[in-house]
């Protein structure tokens, strides 16, 4: 799969555990740390990148403004040592949510996934 880790979710961890198991991880930090969201979210929607945040913007960009997206993981208020965790559960259990573009919000113990609304 690949990903974009957003700026505020670019733990040294969470790059190199997704890239140990040969996902295409890309750092927005490394590219334009100051890109809006909406325009991460573009650049995510034209790679076909998951967009990895703890941003809740995005919500808004998605199911209000209706913005073409090719998935999006929200961990909300959860220590960024837990988000390797928190990933490995996705993967493992959530793999088709993640390749159809939902958008799933993780906190601790519990997964919401909201189906992709097909923008």
């Amino acid at each position: 799969m690949k990903f974009l880790l957003d700026v505020c979710a670019s733990s040294h961890a969470l790059r190199t555990f997704l890239t140990n198991l040969d996902h295409d991880v890309r750092l927005m930090g490394a590219s334009d740390p100051c890109a809006s969201d909406d325009a991460l979210l573009g650049m995510a929607h034209q790679e076909g990148r998951l967009v990895i945040t703890l941003d809740k913007d995005f919500g808004e960009l998605v199911f209000v403004q209706r913005r073409p997206h090719a998935g999006i993981i929200r961990f909300l208020d959860m220590p960024i040592a837990e988000h390797v965790t928190a990933m490995q559960e996705l993967l493992s259990g959530y793999e088709a949510d993640l390749l159809s573009g939902a958008m799933i919000v993780v906190t601790r113990g519990r997964i919401r996934v909201r189906p992709s609304s097909g923008v």
